[in-house]
């Protein structure tokens, strides 16, 4: 029953962008189909039994001993997201699904970054594919995961079995999103493709309360400033900022984003330092910058330069101009949104930028199928970021050998 740790690669495909080349394909390749292999070194599959008692759980290896990227394999399964821990910065989870989630089981993988690899402590089985996942913030060993047959479930990793402690089922349609409160920690959101936002805590078998969005509803994250703040993207191309405090039939905020079809938003992350900014993402390739306080004046930046839809956007948790996104053109791109460069920049907010003003830094181009998951490490060195794609690879690396000296 000894885990196998997936050995870390040395080749390092990364390269910085410099703005010339912004308007030029990141990769060479105009489609998402087939493209060569790499000629990586055969990896070896991982073997764990499903649901064990993983050994206590590895301390972060030493400042130094690090190579700068790391690869692991979820064979036979495909990758929708993947977040750190908020507690230990060697520790990972990660939704897969079975043919592409379109049909079949999902899997929840418990990761552990070591010196040598990376260590699969556990994974757990489930019915139906598996689309996100979300860390407790209150509890180390708990991890709740969102389905495609409109459940949610909830792990507590140090119990043995494999069954979850928690299962709820009042979505109608898939669950293609889960988010923690970051503030009071005490619950989280769910949005599902059936039109609905659900708030739910741990120790109630039923959602607290549900908000009507009445349109394919993708993302909806609760602010990382404000314990009642909830913000939606949805199929309609519209941000929608809700306050649970009020009633949820009518939102404090509509914002339409996208002036162009097709125009379904996908993705969206707040600003870790500025409370006032979202990012947004989406099918029509660009991701714009909002501050919400204007919400008439229009994006603050708009970022071109992924080829197809983009999946996932996340601002870094240590620089308020940098954010990662996630695309289906097969990429991991580096972003800065301009504000570093704004006229005022003072506490509360940034100076007005034209729309455009951002640019590239960067692109990781390992992943050989779509692109769907990103997160950042929030603790040790600076950078550090993992992704996930459809290729059955999980990849966490150093952003700083993308962008270079900041």
């Amino acid at each position: 029953d000894t885990p196998v740790t997936q050995k870390w690669l040395p080749e390092f495909q990364l390269r910085a962008v410099v703005p010339s080349q912004l308007s030029q394909p990141a990769n060479g390749r105009s489609s998402p189909g087939p493209v060569p292999p790499r000629t990586s070194p055969p990896l070896p599959l991982q073997e764990n039994k499903q649901g064990s008692l993983h050994p206590p759980h590895p301390p972060p290896p030493p400042l130094g001993t690090l190579p700068t990227m790391f690869h692991y394999r979820t064979e036979g399964f495909n990758g929708y997201s993947v977040k750190y821990s908020p507690f230990y910065d060697n520790r990972l989870a990660t939704a897969a699904s079975a043919n592409f989630g379109l049909v079949g089981n999902g899997r929840l993988y418990i990761l552990s970054l070591t010196p040598s690899g990376i260590l699969c402590e556990r994974y757990y089985d489930t019915q139906d594919s598996l689309f996100d996942v979300a860390f407790s913030e209150s509890h180390e060993n708990q991890v709740a995961v969102a389905s495609g047959d409109g459940s949610i479930k909830l792990f507590d990793t140090a119990l043995d079995g494999g069954f979850p402690i928690a299962n709820w089922g009042e979505h109608k349609r898939e669950v293609f999103c889960l988010s923690w409160n970051l503030v009071d920690k005490s619950g989280f959101v769910s949005s599902s493709w059936d039109g609905d936002v659900k708030l739910w805590t741990p120790t109630s078998p039923h959602s607290l309360l549900t908000i009507p969005i009445h349109s394919c509803t993708y993302s909806a994250l609760f602010s990382p400033h404000s314990s009642t703040l909830i913000s939606t993207a949805s199929s309609d191309s519209t941000v929608r900022l809700f306050d649970i405090r009020a009633p949820p039939s009518s939102p404090t905020l509509s914002i339409p984003v996208s002036p162009r079809a097709p125009s379904e938003l996908l993705t969206q992350d707040w600003n870790k330092y500025r409370p006032d900014v979202l990012a947004v993402a989406g099918v029509d390739k660009a991701i714009r910058t909002f501050d919400l306080r204007f919400p008439n004046k229009g994006p603050l930046s708009e970022l071109f330069g992924h080829e197809y839809a983009v999946r996932k956007v996340a601002w870094s948790p240590h620089w308020g101009d940098v954010l990662i996104s996630a695309s289906y053109d097969m990429t991991v791109r580096v972003w800065s949104d301009g504000s570093s460069n704004a006229t005022d920049p003072g506490a509360g907010g940034i100076g007005w930028l034209p729309a455009g003003r951002g640019r590239m830094m960067g692109v990781m181009d390992r992943h050989t199928e779509f692109c769907a998951g990103v997160d950042w490490c929030l603790f040790g060195a600076e950078g550090w970021a993992a992704s996930v794609g459809w290729d059955e690879a999980v990849w966490v690396w150093d952003v700083g050998n993308v962008i270079g000296s900041r």
